[in-house]
């Protein structure tokens, strides 16, 4: 039994991995069970085992970049008495996932540009705007508390800069996906945690 458990989880990633090829690179619509099926090796039936159909096997491949983040934001709201730590270490840790994890990256852009958001999304959709709203609310707090102990020096409202943090590295992250030969997100990583502290003053 323990064997044929594994199996099926091998099965299972199998198919997640073909999914997340393929619709890294063609994109959402263009993408179907059958295509999956074929990258995976298999035939649609180990997919209709797993998943009820081909947007819960789309909700599971954008769970690569959003479990991570929906972590960090519980790790960083845990940090509130140490506001500066807690908002390096989640710019740290966003642009370490999409600089040096491959399947959090396509799950990014997979959302980012190569889907259209329809109705038929609204589960994803539900779940993507529910995290922006805790990544913004977690900075807002997060800087709320850096004014009170005079940490920062700026006198915005804590919800304007809760935006513009969550803006900041979504702009970064939304240009680099687009254009990555532009500049080595790697490199660049040390440069745009300063600036970002800089926009806070």
């Amino acid at each position: 039994m323990r064997r044929t458990k594994e199996e099926a989880e091998k099965t299972r990633q199998t198919v997640l991995e073909a999914a997340l090829k393929l619709f890294s690179r063609d994109g959402y619509s263009l993408t179907t069970l059958s295509r999956i099926a074929r990258e995976a090796g298999c035939s649609r039936g180990p997919i209709y085992w797993h998943f009820e159909n081909k947007d819960d096997l789309y909700e599971a491949v954008l769970a690569y970049s959003q479990e991570p983040l929906e972590a960090l934001v519980e790790e960083c709201g845990g940090m509130a008495d140490w506001p500066i730590e807690a908002m390096t270490h989640f710019i740290d840790q966003w642009l370490y996932l999409l600089a040096n994890d491959r399947r959090y990256r396509q799950s990014f852009e997979i959302l980012l540009n190569k889907t259209e958001l329809t109705d038929a999304m609204s589960r994803t959709l539900k779940r993507e705007r529910k995290l922006t709203q805790s990544i913004v609310a977690l900075f807002s707090a997060l800087t709320a508390e850096a004014q009170a102990r005079s940490l920062i020096d700026n006198a915005e409202r804590p919800e304007d800069l809760g935006l513009l943090c969550y803006t900041y590295l979504m702009g970064i992250t939304q240009t680099w996906l687009f254009a990555p030969r532009l500049f080595s997100l790697k490199q660049e990583a040390p440069f745009f945690r300063r600036q970002f502290w800089r926009l806070l003053g």
